[in-house]
């Protein structure tokens, strides 16, 4: 799959409650259900040429929050660095003896699994 488009999909899970009704249902017709634009067009009786700019004013319109906010780029580095503590435990776990040491180190990788990012 396209980087793009996995970014695009990943801006509208943080902002998409921002866009218009009408954005939010063509871009997750395109994105997410994976219609063309023809078959959107088709299915809200719009010409292509609309579902086009209401998709790519969308696109923008995500792109911009992202731009201003920077909520993508700030989840992305702290799940780079989850993984890295993540690798950390799992060379502690291989290597530690101490069971004291190793139930604090359980606790830590059951309280980072439980964020879920």
């Amino acid at each position: 799959m396209d980087d793009d488009f996995l970014f695009m999909t990943l801006l509208y899970d943080f902002y998409g409650a921002l866009l218009t009704d009408k954005q939010k249902e063509i871009f997750e017709m395109y994105y997410l259900n994976d219609y063309s634009l023809g078959e959107i067009s088709e299915l809200l009786d719009i010409s292509r040429q609309g579902v086009y700019d209401t998709l790519k004013r969308a696109e923008s319109s995500l792109e911009f929050f992202e731009e201003k906010l920077g909520l993508v780029k700030k989840h992305q580095e702290m799940v780079k660095k989850l993984e890295k503590v993540k690798n950390c435990i799992k060379m502690i776990r291989e290597k530690e003896k101490d069971p004291q040491i190793l139930k604090i180190i359980e606790e830590i990788a059951h309280e980072i699994d439980e964020l879920n990012l």
